[in-house]
């Protein structure tokens, strides 16, 4: 039997996503009682591990008025894990390319905006400038269009860039897992791949064209990073586009789904809202400060290992205050466009920040809150 025959044979997260399951999936969590969050509560205080029927009732409209005290159990439970510590990293997109139309992205191909790829000189400027504000972890971003930013191209933007830095994770259009292996032997040790939803109809609604469109390709892309070897792998839905509250669950079902094929993996979840951007289209479910506050700490208090990450998208405010709450990295000082710490250019940007506070800034925050600045948890090398 053929290597492919196994992979094609192996049970995948996509068998268990069908198009009939998310209406009733959101029928049950607006169901769910005072008493079942009383009870996940309690469970997480005694120290035992919650089920994803205990994530659904933390996530419910009935877990609204329990929210000072999850709050409570998060910063608990972080604390217990992280300690008092934040890592900070920043994004670094190299092209802004891409062969897909997304109805709420910037970059989305049908937008007429200028286009770039930066060259390697270019690379190595930006790489400079990142790394004169302190940073040792780099988030690669890219659009997604494989024949101008494809394997080749990632080789050798890492080739420089692993000169500067001691972690390179990336977040780039879903690759084969021979190109994930490809990936991790130059240096990269996490792929952040977000499904944006796990409504599998309206799924086709927003990617209208390209390898996007692929909704079962883009789900199974974090086991075959997991076969790969990989490190890290990070997930999350775009918040905004579908119900909040579905889409969260099967976050945390996949989640939970990964760590028993992939025991050894670490895994991180983002919390992106949909921001204003270059032919962005309407929020259909909006999401309230509150309900985003309910939802890292329904996380946490779901699974004390994962990390929390919670970007500049958010206001200034709302970072100083979710820092103590279950966040455990953050980004800072972020450009979202290719080029845009040497050239601050902003009519190449993804999206618009909301935190434009610089690193120092953000830094000195995270230090007057008693909190320590992680600028550096990995080294290359030092693992096989």
């Amino acid at each position: 039997m053929s290597k492919h025959s196994d992979e094609m044979q192996q049970d995948s997260f996509s068998d268990h996503v069908g198009m009939a399951d998310w209406q009733r999936m959101a029928s049950d969590i607006n169901a769910v009682d005072e008493n079942s969050v009383a009870q996940a509560l309690t469970k997480s205080r005694a120290n035992q591990r919650l089920s994803l029927d205990d994530f659904k009732a933390l996530i419910s409209p009935a877990a609204a008025p329990y929210l000072e005290y999850m709050a409570a159990e998060s910063q608990r439970l972080t604390q217990q894990r992280f300690g008092k510590t934040i890592q900070l990293f920043v994004p670094l997109y190299l092209s802004n390319m891409c062969s897909n139309i997304c109805t709420y992205c910037g970059f989305s191909m049908e937008n007429k905006i200028r286009r770039t790829t930066l060259n390697v000189e270019q690379i190595r400027a930006e790489a400079q400038a990142i790394r004169a504000k302190g940073f040792e972890h780099v988030l690669i971003v890219t659009g997604e269009s494989e024949r101008k930013v494809g394997i080749e191209y990632f080789e050798q933007a890492l080739g420089v860039l692993k000169e500067y830095f001691s972690h390179i994770a990336m977040e780039v259009q879903p690759l084969k897992e021979d190109e994930y292996r490809r990936l991790h032997q130059f240096g990269v040790e996490a792929i952040l791949v977000y499904q944006e939803t796990y409504h599998r109809e309206k799924y086709a609604k927003y990617h209208l064209k390209g390898k996007k469109s692929d909704f079962d390709y883009r789900l199974q892309t974090p086991e075959r990073v997991g076969r790969a070897g990989i490190n890290k792998v990070g997930l999350g839905c775009l918040l905004g586009l579908e119900d909040w509250r579905t889409d969260a669950f099967y976050v945390a079902k996949q989640l939970r789904f990964l760590e028993k094929q992939f025991w050894s993996m670490k895994f991180s979840l983002a919390f992106p809202r949909l921001r204003p951007c270059e032919g962005g289209g309407e929020v259909n479910s909006p999401m309230s400060e509150r309900e985003l506050v309910q939802l890292i700490c329904a996380y946490r208090i779901f699974n004390q290992q994962v990390e929390l990450s919670l970007s500049t998208r958010e206001s200034a405010v709302f970072r100083n205050n979710m820092m103590a709450l279950g966040i455990t990295s953050m980004s800072a000082e972020s450009k979202t466009q290719p080029g845009g710490y040497a050239n601050d250019d902003k009519s190449l940007e993804q999206f618009s920040i909301d935190d434009n506070r610089s690193v120092d800034e953000v830094a000195q925050m995270i230090t007057d809150k008693g909190y320590q600045v992680v600028w550096k948890d990995w080294q290359q090398g030092l693992v096989s």
